[in-house]
C-alpha cells in the first residue's frame, strides 16, 4: 500500500444570484458572502451572527435534556455541603472538562474531589473499582465529565452505592441511556438542544452556565463572589480544539471567545504551559492543537492524566513551572513512541501484499504502547486516506484506537462489527474499542467489508474543498484582512481555499528541508507563496494551477499578503 499523493479538487458552486442577494441584504463584500454561503451562511441574520460570536448568543443551557435535575440536585448538595466527585476523561477535552468543573465547584465553596482513571490500569470511562474507591470517600454525587453515555452497569452501581449519577457526555448514546440521576448528552434523540457537536467541555460550561443562573435567582450570590465564567473559556477553547468538534455555531463563540483567554494567561498553569510550549502573543487554534493539547494530552496517554488538571488547577506558579516541565518531558517520550509505532506501521504497508486493495488499515502488535495509537492512527489517515485502527495487544485483550475519513461513520461501522468486539465508543471521525486477540483477524475482514461496501475508489482519494477560483487582481492584503474575520478556523470551518490557473513559477527553494518556498507571477502580479511539508513538490512545469489560502505575513513591522499553498498541478489552461 502506497501513500496517497493526489488531491480531488472541488470547487463550490454557488449560485451567483444568491452571493448579490446575500451582499445586498447583509452589507458585505461577495468575496465574504460566497465563502459565507459555502459554509451553509445563506442569511444577514445568520451572517451576522457567525462574524460577531456574540456570548449573549449562547442558547439557554435548560434546552438540554435533564439540565434542569442536574442543577437542582447540585444546589441541594451546595447548600447541604454533600461531597461531589467529579469524574473525568484522560484526555483534553476530559482534563479541561474536570478542572472547569471543579474550579467553579470550588469557587462555590463546594466540597468537591476528582477522579480520572489511569488509562494502562483501568481504562477509558466510568468503572466499578473507581466508582467504589469515590463511594468509599464520601461522595454522595458523581459527576462525568466526556465519559458515561454507554456506563450502564455502573450507573447501576452507583445507585446501588446511594450515589446520585449525573452524566456529561457527547459521544454517541447508545439506543438505551443508563438509568443515572441525570443524563445530559446533546446528542440524545430527546434532547431539544439545537445543536449537538458541542465537545465535552462545551457540554460541562453549559451546565456551568445553568447552575450559576439557579443560584443566582436563589440568592446564593448574596453572601458570596458570583464566578465569572469568561474566565472559564480558556478551558473550553483547549478542550474544544483538541477534541476536533467543528468550530461552528456554539463551539465558534466559546474558542473566539476562550482564545482571548488563553493569550491573556490569567491562569498559572496556561502560563507556564505556553512557556514550555514556546507560545506567546495572541493564541491561534493552530498553537492549541499542535503546542498546548499534545503536553496537556502526553500525561494522560503514558501515565496519569491528573497531572494535567493539577496544572489547569493551581495557582502556585512555582508549582505550574514544575508540572509544565514533566509535562513536556512525557510529551517528549511520547513523540518518540509515535514515531516508533509510525515507522513500525508504515513498514508493514509497504511489505505485507495483504494490504494491497483493501479500503481500511486494521493493524495489531503486542509491542505498541495504547496511549499513542490514537495519534499514529491519525498520521496513517492523513498518509493513506482511509479508515484506520490501531490495535495494542496485551495479555489476550486487544485496545484500540480508530480515526476515518468524511463519508465514513467510525462508530456506525463499529457497531456493525460489534460482535466482535468486546466493547466500543466514540463518534464519526474517532473511536476506541476493545477485543479478544483472538477475533482480531475477524474483525478486521469484517470491517474491511464494511468499509468497501460504502467507500468507493473516488471517496479513498483526499479533497480540497475549494472556495473560488481567483483571478490575479483578487490576491490582495485587504482580501487577506477579510477572510481573517472568519477566523478560528478548524474542523467545519475550514481556511477559505482558491485556486489560480495558469500561474508561472518563477523560483523556488527548501526552507528547513521540508518547506516548499515558491515565488509565482501571473500577469503584471507576482506573489510569494510557501507550502508547508512540500519539500518533494517543485513545480514539475512553468506553469501551473494552484490552490491556496490567504495569509497575512507580518514582518519588520510590515504586513503583506502571502500564499499558503496546499496543492498543485500542471497547467490545465
Amino acid at each position: 500500500m502506497q501513500p496517497v499523493r493526489d488531491r480531488r479538487w472541488n470547487i463550490a458552486k454557488i449560485d451567483e444570484n444568491q452571493v448579490l442577494r446575500l451582499a445586498r441584504e447583509s452589507s458585505l463584500p461577495q468575496l465574504l458572502c460566497r465563502i459565507l454561503l459555502n459554509r451553509g451562511v445563506d442569511t444577514a441574520s445568520d451572517a451576522r451572527r457567525f462574524l460577531s460570536s456574540s456570548l449573549a448568543e449562547m442558547r439557554d443551557p435548560f434546552l438540554l435534556k435533564d439540565m434542569d435535575k442536574a442543577v437542582e440536585r447540585l444546589c441541594r448538595a451546595l447548600l447541604a455541603g454533600e461531597k461531589i466527585c467529579v469524574y473525568g476523561d484522560y484526555d483534553v477535552d476530559g482534563v479541561t472538562s474536570v478542572a472547569s468543573l471543579v474550579a467553579f465547584l470550588s469557587a462555590l465553596d463546594g466540597n468537591c474531589f476528582y477522579y480520572i482513571p489511569k488509562r494502562m490500569e483501568e481504562g477509558y470511562g466510568l468503572n466499578a473499582g473507581g466508582i467504589r474507591e469515590v463511594a468509599a470517600r464520601g461522595a454522595r454525587i458523581i459527576i462525568t465529565a466526556d465519559c458515561g453515555i454507554t456506563a450502564h452497569e455502573e450507573a447501576n452501581l452507583s445507585a446501588a452505592l446511594g450515589i446520585d449519577l449525573i452524566i456529561t457526555d457527547h459521544h454517541t448514546p447508545p439506543p438505551e441511556i443508563p438509568r443515572a440521576y441525570a443524563v445530559i448528552n446533546p446528542l440524545r434523540s430527546d434532547c431539544a438542544f439545537p445543536f449537538k457537536s458541542l465537545a465535552g467541555v462545551g457540554v460541562v460550561f453549559n451546565l456551568l452556565l445553568a447552575l450559576r443562573k439557579q443560584l443566582r435567582e436563589a440568592g446564593y450570590f448574596s453572601s458570596r463572589k458570583e464566578p465569572n465564567l469568561r474566565e472559564f473559556l480558556d478551558l473550553v477553547a483547549l478542550g474544544t480544539i483538541a477534541d476536533i468538534v467543528p468550530l461552528v455555531d456554539e463551539n465558534r463563540i466559546l474558542v473566539r471567545h476562550g482564545l482571548k483567554e488563553l493569550s491573556l494567561s490569567s491562569r498559572a498553569g496556561v502560563s507556564a504551559l505556553k512557556a514550555v510550549a514556546g507560545v506567546s502573543g495572541e493564541v491561534d487554534c493552530g498553537m492549541v492543537g499542535f503546542r498546548l493539547a499534545p503536553r496537556i494530552n502526553a500525561a494522560g496517554r503514558l501515565d496519569d492524566a491528573a497531572l494535567g488538571v493539577e496544572l489547569l488547577l493551581t495557582n502556585d506558579a512555582r508549582r505550574a513551572a514544575e508540572v509544565s516541565a514533566e509535562l513536556n518531558t512525557s510529551n517528549e517520550d511520547r513523540q518518540h513512541l509515535e514515531k516508533v509505532i509510525l515507522e513500525d506501521a508504515l513498514q508493514r504497508l509497504a511489505s505485507d501484499p495483504s494490504y494491497l486493495g483493501r479500503t481500511s488499515i486494521v493493524m495489531a502488535s503486542e509491542s505498541w504502547h495504547a496511549g499513542v495509537i490514537g495519534i499514529v492512527a491519525s498520521r496513517l489517515v492523513d498518509l493513506f486516506h482511509r479508515p484506520t485502527i490501531l490495535v495494542a495487544l496485551q495479555g489476550g485483550v486487544g485496545k484500540g484506537s480508530g480515526r476515518s475519513i468524511p463519508g465514513f461513520h467510525l462508530y456506525d461501522a463499529l457497531q456493525a462489527c460489534s460482535d466482535q468486539l468486546l466493547g466500543f465508543g466514540g463518534h464519526k471521525y474517532a473511536a476506541g474499542l476493545s477485543l479478544n486477540a483472538e477475533t482480531f483477524t475477524d474483525f478486521a475482514e469484517s470491517f474491511d467489508r464494511h468499509a468497501a461496501g460504502l467507500l468507493t475508489e473516488e471517496d479513498l482519494l483526499p479533497e480540497l474543498r475549494i472556495d473560488a477560483e481567483i483571478l490575479p487582481e483578487e490576491v490582495t492584503l485587504e482580501a487577506a484582512k477579510l477572510i481573517s474575520t472568519l477566523e478560528p478556523f478548524g474542523m467545519g470551518n475550514p481556511r477559505p481555499l482558491f485556486v489560480m490557473r495558469g500561474v508561472q513559477a518563477l523560483e523556488s527553494r527548501i526552507l528547513k528541508d521540508c518547506h516548499l518556498k515558491t515565488r509565482f507571477r501571473r500577469g503584471g502580479y507576482c506573489f510569494d507563496a510557501i507550502g508547508f511539508d512540500m519539500a518533494d513538490r517543485i513545480p514539475a512545469s512553468d506553469f501551473v494551477d494552484i490552490v491556496f489560502s490567504l495569509d497575512l505575513n507580518s514582518w519588520n513591522g510590515r504586513t503583506s499578503v502571502q500564499l499558503r499553498l496546499k496543492d498543485l498541478k500542471v497547467a490545465t489552461k
